[in-house]
């Protein structure tokens, strides 16, 4: 990582919005004026920033990305000026954010080029420049004659190393000193330095290049965890085809293309924007937002979004987002930001560290001045030790050990079309002890379907009684009637004098007689139900199914029944669910006797039925209550209170919904119930790998400060140990990505 104040701790920040909203791009947007700061990369700066700017009146709010090394500062302008200053005294450099032109690459692009300080070829063959010159300190130390001439030459060496090397660490450490923090660079500074003037000056020089070396090939690491979700940048086309006025076609930047414009798309080519699709029909991979494996049939009058992959046909669609503010672009934005918050560990391990860093050279400082009196320890000996232990002091192993498996943890999510806004939730969901689901489009598929229908009359034959119905249905919009024109065979004959009955069903003139299809009070109302109808009507509604009925003057000729279908991953998703030890009830709207049907076809044992949106605030107070940790899931309107009570609210098949984005904790971005188990398995998995690093950096960290002080430590042992521990914990952390969770 690069060598700057902090030296570690990538991706961490403080609480930020979350919400699946506008991207960032713009130097000045409703969050206030944007600005880069090259050096910010952790906790301890973004803090140095806030006490900079304590003083200046009229900042309403500041909002950092340290992600992507942003602040937003919203203020009046005279107050962004003098934060500026503020900022710009405590030795950090912040620069405005341009707007970008409509792309969220642009933005990223400039962002990129903040991250090449780290592992540009300028900066290898400084680095390696400086190890030559260290080792060859090193040489002359051990084989060249003790003579005045061979010490200068090994001196020269020594210095050059460290100012290749060492320049940035320390102008950034004595910046750090001067402002009274201890970090790693003013832990550095004075380390080097005293052993150069104690006259270890070729162990100082082989120092600097190692630690400047290996915070370069932590960079790259870090970078790998924080970029994780970049790549996504990339799926979405720079250029679209889009028709013209006199309807021809031309190839234009994304960044022009306006609402409502018509794009075409050929076969292997990604979509360019969000839209619905107007003319052809294709399949399509929406893996980069859905997460979804197999590709997804699309017809007229369906959404399409950037990013995604054509697989077949030639097809026409309608843009109905800017390419800045399309599903993919908020996919992105919403990591980002997600990026930016604090997990209850990563705040544990900042209060840690920020004890733990004073302590240690507190502790460096009582062995160069007590060893001497107390371990009859030479004053160079006690210095020496001292030196080692400020080293060793340095947090970067513990600080970085969060973040980065925070950052790579929810990448892992966004690749499979989970996004979890925020790393309290990625680690909170492993704690779910109960979930409420909602029924119609989380466990059922949301739309009516014909699921069974009989001749229970002896007017007409099977063959005419589905083609009565389906003229019939087909004249009406009501949800009921197209499932049923959907489910039979299309008409043939022809319906005159069709009218709706308010709140009953349909009345048409077929051939030479007048028939209705509609509810079971209909056919109350026509005095044409007997008590065997009522038992077959009984038994279709205690299933959870509507039950629509085809009727003459002489009385019913068929029935119909139609019902929201469960989806095929409902089971399976509900069986997992408890398999991890957690209690599904399911919380509905519809009435009881269809929600126990439901509930008991997914495996669910607690069904809720007819409950009004501040019900089900009430149910989940109460499954609090009994249970503990509970989350909700809905679509994010009409379940938004229940979804704000849980503790963590998920959103389900949300992919271009706005509303069900900004409402909930956690996004599923297609219908897939599974994916809310895979969320639990992550977050296990997450937890794991935090504690696995805490440990394993406390470890090595103790071990070495216990030789230190009684055994034989070197400055060499010191600083591999410090940055070969930063280099596991990145290394374990980024084990998510490659892991992540086990396919479905």
């Amino acid at each position: 990582m690069p060598a700057d104040a902090c030296g570690a701790c990538h991706g961490d920040a403080p609480p930020t919005a979350t919400s699946l909203g506008t991207p960032a791009g713009a130097g000045s947007t409703a969050g206030g004026a944007r600005f880069r700061v090259p050096t910010m990369d952790c906790a301890s700066e973004e803090s140095e920033i806030r006490r900079a700017v304590e003083h200046v009146t009229g900042i309403r709010a500041m909002t950092f990305q340290l992600g992507q090394r942003t602040l937003a500062i919203d203020a009046p302008e005279a107050s962004v000026d003098q934060a500026l200053a503020a900022i710009r005294k405590a030795g950090f450099d912040p620069q405005p954010v341009l707007k970008a032109g409509g792309n969220a690459a642009s933005d990223s692009q400039a962002e990129a080029d903040d991250h090449d300080h780290g592992a540009g070829s300028g900066n290898a063959w400084r680095l390696g420049g400086a190890l030559l010159l260290a080792i060859g300190a090193e040489v002359l130390g051990f084989f060249a004659p003790d003579t005045q001439v061979w010490k200068g030459a090994g001196l020269a060496l020594a210095a050059a190393a460290i100012w290749l090397a060492g320049f940035d660490v320390y102008k950034k450490g004595l910046t750090a000193l001067r402002h009274g923090r201890l970090n790693i660079n003013a832990l550095m500074t004075v380390a080097v330095t005293g052993a150069f003037l104690i006259g270890q000056w070729p162990e100082a020089a082989m120092v600097m290049a190692l630690y400047a070396i290996a915070e370069a090939i932590e960079a790259r690491a870090v970078d790998r965890a924080r970029n994780a979700i970049k790549g996504l940048l990339e799926m979405a086309p720079e250029e679209a085809l889009v028709r013209q006025a006199d309807s021809s076609w031309a190839t234009v930047p994304v960044a022009s293309v306006v609402l409502g414009a018509v794009v075409q798309v050929r076969p292997g080519e990604r979509v360019p924007m969000d839209g619905v699709l107007s003319a052809g029909s294709t399949s399509i991979n929406q893996a980069p937002v859905t997460g979804e494996s197999i590709p997804v049939d699309k017809a007229v009058g369906d959404p399409v979004f950037a990013g995604t992959i054509n697989e077949t046909g030639t097809f026409e669609f309608e843009v109905t987002a800017l390419a800045s503010n399309s599903t993919l672009a908020r996919i992105i934005h919403a990591v980002e930001q997600a990026q930016g918050t604090r997990a209850p560990t990563q705040g544990f391990v900042d209060r840690f560290a920020a004890v733990y860093t004073p302590a240690v050279f507190v502790v460096a400082l009582a062995v160069a001045l007590l060893g001497p009196w107390l371990l009859d320890w030479t004053w160079l000996e006690a210095a020496y030790k001292a030196l080692v232990l400020l080293v060793i002091a340095c947090p970067c192993a513990l600080v970085i050990s969060t973040p980065v498996t925070i950052v790579s943890g929810l990448a892992a999510a966004a690749r499979r079309g989970i996004l979890i806004k925020g790393g309290i939730y990625l680690e909170e969901a492993r704690k779910l002890k109960a979930i409420a689901l909602d029924k119609t489009g989380t466990i059922t598929e949301g739309k009516p379907k014909l699921v069974a229908w009989e001749v229970i009359g002896t007017e007409v034959d099977a063959a005419t009684a589905e083609r009565i119905a389906a003229a019939m249905a087909g004249h009406s919009d009501h949800p009921v009637s197209r499932a049923i024109a959907a489910g039979l065979a299309p008409n043939k004959v022809e319906a005159k004098d069709f009218k709706a009955i308010a709140g009953r069903g349909v009345q048409a003139d077929i051939g030479d007689a007048v028939y209705v299809l509609g509810n079971h009070r209909l056919i109350e109302e026509r005095g044409q139900c007997s008590p065997a109808l009522e038992a077959t009507l009984r038994t279709h509604e205690e299933a959870g199914r509507t039950v629509s009925l085809l009727a003459s003057g002489a009385g019913p000729i068929a029935l119909f029944s139609v019902a929201d279908t469960i989806k095929p991953s409902s089971r399976e998703a509900v069986a997992s669910l408890k398999a991890l030890g957690i209690t599904p009830v399911m919380l509905t709207g519809d009435n009881q006797a269809t929600a126990t049907a439901i509930a008991h076809e997914a495996g669910i044992d607690e069904a809720r039925g007819n409950l009004l949106p501040e019900d089900k605030l009430e149910a989940i107070k109460a499954l609090q209550a009994q249970h503990g940790l509970t989350a909700m899931t809905g679509d994010g309107i009409n379940d938004a209170p229940a979804l704000a009570q849980a503790d963590i609210g998920v959103a389900m098949g949300a992919a271009g919904t706005d509303t069900a984005m900004e409402a909930a904790d956690v996004v599923v971005m297609n219908d897939d119930l599974r994916r809310i188990t895979e969320t639990v398995q992550l977050s296990r998995s997450t937890h794991a790998v935090l504690w696995q690093n805490i440990t394993l950096a406390l470890g090595i960290k103790g071990v070495f400060l216990v030789l230190a002080v009684f055994g034989s430590a070197t400055m060499w042992m010191a600083i591999f140990a410090d940055m070969g521990a930063s280099l596991l914990v990145v290394a374990n952390g980024l084990r998510l990505l490659k892991k992540g969770v086990k396919p479905s």
